[in-house]
């Protein structure tokens, strides 16, 4: 199981995350109190540990925007939570793609409302990431994740932190996202980012 930290802004989140070294870390583009510029991110991103993946969110950018940061090497993935449709994915992969890059790894947001036992539709993203709304913080009903198949490997996020972390990793996620659950007052928060990281780590 993987663990993703999500909203970082700070040289000190950085330092945080460097330290307890969780797979991914998230900078945050879409509007919110922990956004972050290109040129921030790029000063954070040459900061970070070389085995952490940086993942960009956003909320219906212009796929070229995604796609240059991508190509710049300041995020490795993207993370949807707008309208993006199909149509959107398949652009914003090819022209992530000039150049002779690889095509960027996407993550789209499922709104938990939208979970059902029924299979999700078939995408074009290579993860899915179910919520109960972008940065809500809030914890949905985990319950229905139990009948429901979600076909590709999935991010749960929504108010996990210390208080659920084992609930969450007892629902077999292929990654936690996590984001005020790794804060105090606001901002992130060393201890709490290295215990979350030691939870998920006793399972390997």
């Amino acid at each position: 199981m993987r663990i993703k930290i999500c909203g970082l802004f700070r040289d000190q989140d950085i330092d945080y995350a460097n330290e307890g070294l969780p797979d991914y870390i998230g900078f945050v583009f879409a509007q919110s109190r922990r956004q972050v510029t290109r040129d921030l991110a790029a000063r954070l991103r040459s900061r970070l540990a070389d085995n952490i993946v940086p993942v960009g969110v956003f909320v219906d950018a212009a796929f070229g925007e995604i796609a240059g940061l991508y190509r710049d090497g300041i995020i490795a993935i993207a993370q949807l939570h707008g309208q993006e449709d199909e149509g959107y994915i398949a652009r914003l992969k090819e022209a992530s793609a000039a150049g002779g890059r690889a095509v960027i790894p996407v993550i789209k947001v499922i709104n938990s409302d939208n979970v059902t036992g029924n299979p999700l539709p078939a995408s074009r993203a290579d993860y899915y990431l179910v919520d109960s709304g972008a940065g809500s913080g809030k914890t949905f009903d985990w319950d229905i994740l139990a009948g429901c198949r979600i076909r590709k490997p999935w991010f749960l996020a929504g108010g996990v932190g210390l208080h659920n972390i084992q609930h969450a990793m007892a629902l077999n996620p292929f990654a936690i996202d996590v984001s005020s659950g790794a804060e105090t007052d606001g901002v992130k928060d060393r201890e709490k980012i290295l215990q979350l990281v030691k939870a998920i780590s006793k399972l390997e």
